[in-house]
């Protein structure tokens, strides 16, 4: 998992503290302490909670709700994404630790537009526009896996209404809110941040380049 205070990923080892049980099943703080910033992470689940060597686990697990820290840590976007597009992420960023539900609805949502605006998709459900950005081989293969995961992590072929009508509030997998949100992250740098990048780089190139044939010119 990606821990939610340095933003380092690492190995899912936890353990559970029942709290309780009613009809959504068991209860119980999930655990974990992420071994680069040494910060404990809280996220409060439900499912069934079983044992493995002497430590609780929660299988099944039904919703999970991150309660330390109260919202994860999130890289502030670049300016140059345009605003259309960062208030869409910003509003799921901010949403993300009361309902992943609502934060994958609006990810889901900024992202169907994205891929519309930018990689000039025919408009369609979501799963056909992520497979025709594929398709058509514009984006590098490491964005291709993680787009692509957004179908595969939402479990879309169960939950066709995410592709039909992505803001539609549902439920969501483990970490599907998240990854949705480091998919737009990725697709951010790609569209906006680097060729950004690259264009300042080119124009002071340029400008060194016309230096240099000034100074030719008069000592010619």
């Amino acid at each position: 998992m990606k821990c939610p205070h340095c933003l380092e990923s690492f190995h899912d080892f936890y353990e559970v503290i029942p709290v309780g049980n009613d009809a959504s099943g068991d209860w119980g703080v999930i655990s974990r302490k992420c071994p680069s910033c040494e910060r404990v992470v809280l996220v409060l689940g439900s499912g069934k909670i079983g044992s493995i060597g002497g430590r609780h686990i929660l299988d099944y697990i039904k919703d999970e709700r991150l309660i330390y820290p109260r919202a994860p840590s999130r890289v502030p976007l670049s300016k140059e994404v345009p605003e259309e597009f960062a208030t869409g992420y910003r509003e799921a960023c901010i949403v993300l630790a009361d309902s992943p539900k609502a934060s994958a609805a609006l990810s889901r949502r900024c992202l169907q537009n994205l891929l519309r605006g930018n990689a000039k998709v025919k408009p369609s459900n979501l799963a056909n526009e992520i497979q025709e950005v594929i398709d058509n081989g514009s984006l590098p293969p490491y964005i291709v896996e993680s787009i692509n995961d957004v179908r595969n992590i939402g479990n879309f072929a169960a939950h066709p209404i995410k592709s039909e009508r992505p803001g539609e509030i549902v439920d969501v997998e483990p970490g599907e809110a998240d990854w949705n949100l480091d998919v737009l992250e990725a697709l951010f740098n790609f569209y906006f941040v680097q060729p950004a990048i690259i264009k300042r780089k080119r124009e002071i190139l340029n400008l060194k380049l016309k230096e240099v044939d000034k100074k030719g010119t008069k000592r010619g």
